[in-house]
């Protein structure tokens, strides 16, 4: 079997690839649109292209050979872009493996260590009473666990003054807490757009509040700064969706940055990087939360890694995968039931984009809102 071609499929602002072989076995990934994430992941769609030059050809299922060849090919490697390009593609990969052998990509990996696993569903709403109504509805939807942006709108600007972040921040949490009730997992997330001292009083003024995890509260690129944040916090901390190499990762893991780190399968290489990367964390105690932003098929990679790694407590969602438009974007989402995504146990990831339906979804581009202080000042995006 022979790599003929890598296709790139595009619809909304998500983007996969299809690697198809002369056997007319294909596979499917999904790709993050990485610095493209605001407007349009060009440089995304070039890295897929880059790494299909070295890949046709290629017998498909020599995948750890392909993943250093398409990594150190780069001489100015780890890039986010590339990475992202490569993560589909070792995903797309898997799939044809899984196929090929008739197996679920989980049990190429080891074997099931669960059959289900528990996700957290996004909240919205601009005030604490609606994000508290949203609370109570997911709830009635059985979910079992919570998630949201304790600063109002996400396109509104930011608090007036220090003490506004924080008081925002504890009615939001109040506000959930009291709906939600006390044995609710809820976390919250500031989307990196914290300094230090935020992060630091507002983890602080939550703590009575019961965090499952705080989210990301500070920008990435500073680890020992992450570090610590999180030492200063008397709550948890969890992070890592902007990292995309093991390297990266270790470096978080040997300052204990955080207690859950949460690599995503569509930029962090693969199926077959983030399992390198569990292990580094299981061996830290420290748990792997999945980033899903994305569509249904990166739902469903995730599900195949939350199979095989032990140490995944929890799995994010977006509460969209049933919905349109992301419904019909593949042909059958995975199960959620009672608050648990259901792991598949069909061939390869266990889902199929459906073509004709990603048709009446043109690709359109993501504008991330821009987040300024009082005096004009950039927040993190």
């Amino acid at each position: 079997m022979k790599v003929t071609r890598v296709e790139t499929l595009r619809a909304l602002r998500y983007t996969w690839v299809k690697v198809h072989t002369d056997e007319g076995v294909y596979g499917i990934g999904e790709a993050h649109p990485a610095s493209g994430t605001a407007g349009w992941p060009k440089a995304v769609y070039g890295g897929i292209e880059y790494c299909a030059d070295y890949l046709v050809g290629k017998d498909p299922l020599a995948i750890e050979a392909h993943w250093q060849h398409m990594f150190r090919r780069q001489l100015f490697r780890g890039g986010s872009d590339l990475m992202s390009a490569m993560s589909a593609i070792d995903q797309a990969l898997w799939d044809i493996a899984g196929k090929v052998a008739n197996l679920p990509v989980h049990r190429m990996l080891g074997g099931p260590v669960r059959n289900r696993v528990k996700v957290y569903v996004h909240l919205t709403g601009d005030s604490p009473e609606a994000m508290a109504d949203d609370a109570r509805r997911r709830i009635e939807q059985g979910y079992k666990a919570l998630r949201f942006y304790p600063f109002g709108n996400f396109q509104d600007n930011w608090p007036e003054s220090y003490q506004a972040l924080v008081r925002s921040a504890v009615s939001y949490m109040k506000a959930v807490r009291e709906a939600a009730g006390p044995d609710m997992d809820i976390m919250i997330d500031p989307v990196n757009r914290l300094t230090p001292p935020e992060a630091i009083a507002i983890g602080r003024a939550l703590a009575e509040y019961g965090l499952y995890f705080f989210e990301d509260p500070i920008e990435p690129d500073n680890i020992e700064a992450m570090a610590e944040v999180a030492h200063a916090m008397p709550v948890p901390v969890a992070t890592g969706e902007r990292l995309y190499t093991i390297y990266q990762f270790r470096e978080l893991l040997n300052r204990n940055g955080a207690a859950y780190i949460r690599p995503d399968p569509s930029l962090a290489g693969g199926i077959s990087h983030i399992k390198k990367i569990a292990a580094l964390a299981e061996a830290s105690y420290v748990g792997v939360v999945p980033h899903n932003p994305l569509s249904p098929v990166s739902t469903a990679v995730c599900a195949q890694l939350c199979a095989c790694i032990n140490n995944v407590p929890v799995q994010e969602y977006t509460g969209l995968e049933r919905e349109s438009p992301n419904r019909d974007l593949v042909k059958e989402p995975l199960e959620l039931k009672d608050g648990f995504l259901i792991i598949p146990d069909r061939p390869g990831l266990g889902i199929e984009l459906d073509e004709q339906g990603m048709k009446r979804h043109p690709p359109a581009r993501y504008d991330r809102p821009i987040v300024t202080n009082l005096d004009g000042s950039l927040r993190d995006y």
